[in-house]
């Protein structure tokens, strides 16, 4: 196999702030505790970090999606950077982590700090959030395509695509009801989770309709946090306190239209060329993985990526998923291990990033999959924010 950049990247730390629906601290004050918790994991100095990347930026909007910009991280951890990177229009939020490997590949930086923050929980208390159009706005651009169906919020969207998956696949509630207990049993475990109380198949169907097919428990929970991780050269890692845990390939293509509203396979959501380009940079398969945080700002993205990552055929997810043991911790496939964002929060992808690691290092306590796991599969959401990568150590 060739040997692809990031196969020479390595996650070294990895540090998150308290998540919460409602923090005592600001979105700045939350990325530092973040950043220095990472920082201090990989057992370095905030002296050695010479780069940052983020997606997608600091927007200064009230929505709190993106209240933290690399400017502000970078006055008050005082950092000498010699490269750093925010965009929003990347392969999904790993874009940020993507950057960071050809900065390192090619030189620019050997420790990148790389951070996602959320302030949604506390924009909603104080504000407007959270919605594709405010009341009395002018539409424009991709917005044109949903004002006229009342689309105005992510949910109605998605249940637009996830109402055709469900026809063409024959997908029963019940069974889409496995992905949100999975995550809730594990939450259960994980004492930073936002909610640890269990549910069941009756307390599913009996949760309100957010947007057919989408239930309340479909959508993720909107969080105050940050995560924080540091990727660096693999050179530079082996004599790190963690284990040595690289970057084994990614998939970040987009051979569709880049548009959630053109999108050649609306039921597919974009991922399958993602997911084939990964596979394309790897002699590993399927079958080495052993633990995988999918994706599920809303339940039907991971639906998609058991599927696109080939775990089962397309739209057989509802076999494989069945009554929710081949998805469990001890299963064949445990997925979302922490509880995932329908669960733990909206930690926007990078919390699955922290928790693959913590799981790789065999750090996840009562949550821990057993068997010494050693390879990770992550995703990210699917049409234009379509992402996915393999960790591993050794």
């Amino acid at each position: 196999m060739k040997s692809y950049p990031e196969k020479q990247t390595a996650i070294s730390g990895i540090g998150q702030s308290v998540i919460s629906r409602g923090a005592d601290k600001s979105a700045l004050g939350l990325t530092i505790d973040a950043a220095l918790q990472a920082i201090g994991n990989a057992g370095l100095k905030r002296a050695d970090i010479d780069g940052i990347a983020c997606w997608p930026g600091g927007s200064g909007e009230a929505n709190g999606f993106a209240p933290v910009g690399i400017p502000q991280l970078q006055d008050a951890l005082r950092l000498k950077l010699d490269w750093y990177s925010n965009a929003s229009e990347t392969s999904g939020q790993f874009g940020a982590l993507f950057n960071a490997i050809g900065a390192i590949a090619v030189g620019l930086a050997r420790h990148v700090l790389v951070y996602r923050t959320m302030y949604e929980a506390t924009a909603r208390k104080t504000g407007f959030a959270n919605a594709l159009n405010r009341p009395g706005e002018r539409v424009y651009g991709i917005f044109n395509w949903y004002a006229p169906y009342h689309c105005y919020a992510a949910a109605l969207q998605q249940a637009l695509f996830f109402n055709q998956y469900v026809h063409k696949s024959g997908i029963k509630p019940e069974q889409v009801a496995q992905i949100a207990i999975n995550g809730r049993r594990n939450a259960v475990l994980n004492p930073a989770a936002i909610y640890r109380t269990p549910i069941t198949v009756e307390d599913y169907l009996a949760s309100p309709i957010i947007a057919t097919p989408l239930r309340l428990y479909d959508c993720d929970v909107p969080i105050d946090g940050a995560t924080a991780i540091i990727l660096s050269h693999r050179d530079a890692a082996r004599d790190g306190p963690n284990p040595l845990t690289w970057i084994e390939a990614v998939g970040s293509s987009m051979r569709y239209r880049n548009s959630w509203t053109q999108l050649d396979a609306l039921s597919t959501q974009a991922q399958p060329e993602v997911a084939r380009m990964m596979w394309n940079r790897t002699d590993l398969t399927v079958g080495d993985i052993d633990v995988a945080e999918l994706y599920d700002g809303f339940s039907f993205h991971t639906i998609n990526w058991l599927e696109n990552l080939g775990v089962c055929g397309l739209y057989e997810a509802k076999d494989f998923i069945g009554d929710g043991a081949n998805i469990a911790l001890d299963g064949a496939f445990p997925i979302n291990t922490n509880g995932g964002a329908l669960s733990a929060g909206r930690m926007h992808a990078y919390g699955q990033v922290h928790e693959a690691c913590t799981q790789l290092w065999g750090l996840g306590g009562a949550r821990q999959v057993q068997g010494n796991p050693k390879v990770a599969a992550l995703t990210t959401a699917g049409g234009p924010l379509a992402g996915c990568f393999l960790l591993a150590r050794d």
